[in-house]
């Protein structure tokens, strides 16, 4: 039973024992804009479909760094169209890295993109229930503690009791979205303070796409479900619907054996990045075998897209999801490839893939957007399954 107190302007919606919907939006920089590209697709289709936007439709939305960014515009109730719009004339001041020392002069003084994230985000906007439309969780590194930290909305956790002096609902929204984009080496840290009156309780964060949640999916379906985190919704294939978004990933080429160290440098300057797309394939293969995948490309030639089929063979017809597999929930993975193969066939066969991968490439804006709207057109109804 929900406390109404609590819970305010959103008791109505959750009070009851249903299913649920989850959305994930990975981090990726500037190529948030393919993630927006491809949610302008699902953004028309659950309108035609339910007549509901986006926040109305999920019930709990994460995202990590530019996902972060996102989800918080979407759970206070921004259009997709709107978050183009604030990506087009903000991505300079968020993303691109010759703004450093921009920044760091900015640090302590009167920041203009602290302005316009107040702006867009509300100046005294926290994490209270009726600031927002659907459940939040954003995800960022505490380097103080040297430990990821999810911050969640949900007026039941452990950590957003309001009786305690550092609840987690009373930190402002934009500082969140602001922390989103503190990337490590390009971008500085971001100060947080939990209790204005206990410094042990201020700590500093960089950006979550370092942690291992990148992808957001897997952690935020363990928060909705697992007892600890204290909403316990209930799991199975008419449950839970699980829908995980990327910025765009392609494998990047490595050292062959026959010339082990001509790409050393490059391995060794792309480390991050690497790191960065290992952890969101392992966390995509986590919620592709715990719940059932409707649809997501081929991870690999092994095990391919883990859609369940009537045969051991990639081209047989998938089991209808009218036949109950006991997974957990189903989960569609949405992104777009960023290899030379993969633009091509998205109808991009001049864009070069080392260019259009950067995290940090402004001038790239209208093309991530592009691409992403050619990714979108892999969303059907039939993936959600009875979810609409």
């Amino acid at each position: 039973m929900l406390d109404p107190t609590r819970w305010t302007s959103l008791h109505a919606r959750y009070k009851d024992d249903r299913p649920h919907r989850l959305l994930a939006l990975d981090g990726g920089g500037i190529r948030g804009l393919i993630t927006l590209g491809i949610l302008e697709r699902l953004e028309a289709l659950l309108e035609e479909r339910t007549g509901q936007s986006l926040p109305q439709y999920f019930d709990y939305i994460a995202g990590t760094s530019t996902g972060a960014i996102i989800a918080a515009g979407l759970a206070r109730g921004l259009t997709v169209a709107q978050l183009v719009d604030f990506y087009t004339s903000c991505g300079e001041q968020m993303f691109e890295s010759s703004k450093l020392w921009e920044r760091v002069k900015f640090f302590y003084n009167a920041d203009p993109l602290k302005a316009k994230l107040q702006e867009v985000f509300g100046a005294a906007t926290d994490l209270s229930p009726e600031n927002l439309k659907c459940l939040l969780l954003v995800v960022a590194k505490n380097v103080t503690t040297d430990s990821p930290w999810p911050i969640s909305s949900n007026p039941d956790a452990k950590y957003n009791d309001p009786t305690r002096r550092d609840c987690n609902l009373r930190i402002p929204l934009w500082q969140l979205v602001r922390a989103s984009t503190a990337a490590p080496v390009f971008f500085p840290p971001e100060i947080l303070h939990w209790d204005a009156n206990d410094p042990s309780k201020t700590f500093v964060f960089v950006d979550g796409g370092v942690t291992p949640h990148n992808n957001p999916a897997f952690l935020l379906y363990r928060m909705a479900t697992e007892p600890a985190y204290r909403l316990n919704w209930r799991t199975g294939e008419d449950q839970l619907l699980l829908v995980s978004i990327g910025t765009g990933a392609a494998e990047s080429a490595g050292a062959t054996a026959a010339a082990p160290n001509t790409n050393l440098f490059s391995a060794l300057k792309g480390l991050p990045g690497d790191l960065m797309y290992g952890m969101l394939v392992e966390q995509d293969i986590n919620c592709r075998t715990v719940g059932r995948c409707t649809y997501g490309a081929p991870l690999d030639r092994e095990i391919l897209d883990l859609v369940p089929r009537e045969a051991p063979d990639y081209q047989a017809a998938p089991i209808p999801l009218s036949t109950d597999l006991g997974r957990r929930f189903l989960y569609a993975r949405y992104n777009a490839d960023l290899s030379k193969q993969g633009l091509a066939a998205l109808g991009f066969p001049d864009v070069a893939p080392g260019q259009i991968q950067r995290m940090d490439a402004v001038e790239n804006a209208p093309q991530l957007l592009a691409i992403g709207r050619a990714a979108g057109r892999q969303i059907e109804a039939a993936h959600l399954g009875p979810f609409v």
